[in-house]
């Protein structure tokens, strides 16, 4: 049987975050936070890839203990399990020590056969966990991969598709591996009132620093990660743009130039 990883992360809708001009710091109260929604794309592609071949769904996230409400999400649209791991030690981590951390805290958990990833997170869109979880998973890795065609448990194999700048691949690996999927074939899972029930009641792991045999203390939250951000700042915008309307060809030509000119 296929044992299935998928990475997700809770994150503030965007959509509603502000920021405070004069900390440069994000205002978060009151802000609702939701599952990551490429997260929820790379969960949809896991469990087509369960129904497809067969295979155990893990749901596994880093963060406060309210992100619990991302993992009931993914247990509702069909995940098997889930793992909160949290602590404050983890505080401030950049995706270097968080990727560090969900690979050791996955190692408890025994091995995977495949990792799904999203592409980024809509907060900070590096992009970069997928590739740093491949390495450390010791995994091969398809990034931007579109459709799974296959996967060969016997013979330690998945194929799959991958977006290109001018077309589609398609290519093996081997097991195990790492995905970073694009939406387009994974749209997200609505859960319905039975997945939504047995979400509410379902039990999930919790995992604190202590739970994690051989974790190494500099490597995980701010003392181990070397990207610090001791500001952020909001865009410049540039001045708005000026409609010319002056009633006729000739006209706006002329009010062109002027404005060139600076008149």
């Amino acid at each position: 049987m296929l044992r299935i990883l998928v990475c997700v992360k809770q994150v503030p809708d965007v959509d509603q975050l502000r920021m405070d001009p004069e900390t440069g710091s994000l205002i978060r109260d009151g802000v609702p936070s939701i599952l990551n929604p490429q997260d929820a794309n790379a969960l949809s592609a896991a469990l087509s890839v369960k129904v497809s071949f067969g295979g155990e769904v893990t749901a596994i996230t880093m963060g406060p203990p309210m992100a619990e409400s991302a993992l009931r999400e993914c247990l509702a649209a069909g995940a098997d399990r889930a793992v909160l791991v949290t602590d404050r030690a983890f505080g401030g981590a950049d995706t270097l020590a968080t990727s560090y951390v969900i690979a050791s805290a996955a190692g408890t958990l025994g091995g995977f056969d495949l990792i799904f990833c999203g592409k980024e997170t809509i907060d900070g869109a590096t992009g970069q966990m997928g590739a740093q979880l491949a390495e450390r998973f010791d995994a091969s890795q398809i990034t931007g991969a579109l459709l799974v065609l296959g996967v060969d448990e016997a013979a330690r194999a998945i194929r799959a598709e991958r977006e290109l700048e001018r077309g589609v691949e398609t290519l093996e690996a081997s097991l195990p591996c790492l995905l970073t999927m694009e939406k387009t074939n994974y749209p997200a899972r609505i859960p319905n009132l039975k997945g939504k029930l047995r979400a509410k009641k379902a039990e999930i792991t919790v995992l604190t620093a202590s739970d994690i045999p051989g974790l190494d203390r500099d490597r995980i939250g701010d003392p181990g990660s070397p990207t610090k951000v001791p500001r952020m700042f909001p865009p410049v915008l540039p001045e708005p743009g000026v409609m010319i309307d002056e009633g006729g060809a000739e006209a706006n030509a002329a009010r062109l130039c002027e404005l060139i000119r600076g008149v």
